[in-house]
This record gives C-alpha cells, sequence and structure tokens, in this order.
C-alpha cells in the first residue's frame, strides 16, 4: 500500500467508525493465528494513552493492522520515540500518525501548571512547547492540535532511524486531531 493509500484506508475507517457502520470480522480466530510470526501493520499511531481515544475502533481497523502507541498527551517521549523506531525499522510500517485529541486530560494538567510529583511533571513538561507556541488565550483542544503538529516534527529530529526513513525510505509524519463530541479525525497535512 501506498502512504497515500495508507491515509485514504484511514479516514475511509474512521468515516465508518462516525457513522455507526463497523464492519464485524467474524473469523478473528484465523487472522489471529495468520499473525502469530509476523506483523505489516500499515501504519503506527501515536495517541494519548485517554481511554476514549482507541484508534483501533476511530480507524475501524482488526488485529495487525496498526501499530499503535499510547502516552498520556501523545507525547514524544524516550519510550515513544523507541516504540515508532521499532516499528520504522523492524516492520517498515511507513505513515505515522501523532493524533491529539479534544479535552485532552494531559494538555489540561500542562497548562495548569500544577506540580504532580517527578514522573507525571516530567511527561507534561513534554507538552510545554505547544503551550509556549500557543496563542496567549488558546484552548485546551487549540494546544492539543499544536502539541500534536509539534510532536510529529520533533520525531525526526529526536530519532536518527525515523528521520532517515523519512528522508530515503518513502515514510511519512502526518499530525491529527480527533474531536470526541463527532468522533472524526482531521488530519494536519
Amino acid at each position: 500500500m501506498t502512504t497515500d493509500e495508507v491515509l485514504i484506508r484511514l479516514a475511509e475507517g474512521n468515516a465508518r467508525f462516525v457513522s455507526d457502520r463497523l464492519k464485524g470480522d467474524l473469523t478473528i480466530t484465523i487472522k489471529r493465528e495468520s499473525l502469530i510470526n509476523k506483523q505489516e501493520p500499515y501504519a503506527i499511531v501515536l495517541c494519548c494513552s485517554d481511554s476514549r481515544v482507541v484508534p483501533e475502533l476511530i480507524f475501524a481497523t482488526g488485529l495487525g493492522e496498526i501499530f499503535v502507541v499510547g502516552v498520556a498527551g501523545n507525547v514524544a517521549s524516550n519510550a515513544s520515540i523507541a516504540s515508532i523506531a521499532f516499528a520504522v525499522a523492524y516492520l517498515k510500517t511507513k505513515v505515522i500518525v501523532v493524533m491529539g485529541h479534544q479535552n485532552c486530560g494531559a494538555v489540561t494538567a500542562a497548562i495548569s501548571g500544577e506540580k504532580n510529583g517527578p514522573y507525571i511533571n516530567q511527561l507534561l513538561s513534554l507538552i510545554n512547547p505547544a503551550i509556549a507556541a500557543s496563542a496567549k488565550m488558546a484552548t485546551v483542544n487549540d494546544v492539543a492540535k499544536m502539541n500534536a503538529k509539534l510532536t510529529a516534527n520533533e520525531l525526526k529530529s529526536k530519532s536518527e532511524i525515523i528521520r532517515n526513513a523519512v528522508d530515503n525510505e518513502g515514510v511519512i509524519i502526518v499530525s491529527a486531531y480527533y474531536s470526541l463530541d463527532s468522533g472524526k479525525v482531521d488530519f494536519m497535512l
């Protein structure tokens, strides 16, 4: 599949999700068995670990189709970058989607500036560039969109594997925004 075909497939799956037309697959056992020794996901989705954000449903995909990396605030932490680089290097996945979402709790917490202990503060500090790059009176949702864009850019700058794949192997990175209200994903190309 080309990168354009992958984006079309994701958009079509999201349209099915939005219109409550998810396809039921009654052959899960067969699909699961076909994936025992290999996987070939056509997209990587870096998303928030928010329980309302489930990429497999949002894009109407099944087992083995997308490689999901979930972390609060969909940030480029060391672990998320390494996971994405792994999928690029070893699974040869060509499309990376960085998806922010409406009413993100991690973005809300980062904006509040409250102290939450070293681990949460370290995670939330990765959202600070999006806060700084947003307009002074930006909403949580504006910052979430900016965070997705900046994180998409960061993946290439922070990982030699990802950078090489984008520059030489046809890998693309796109940011996206998921609306909890409508279920729609807008790709920010």
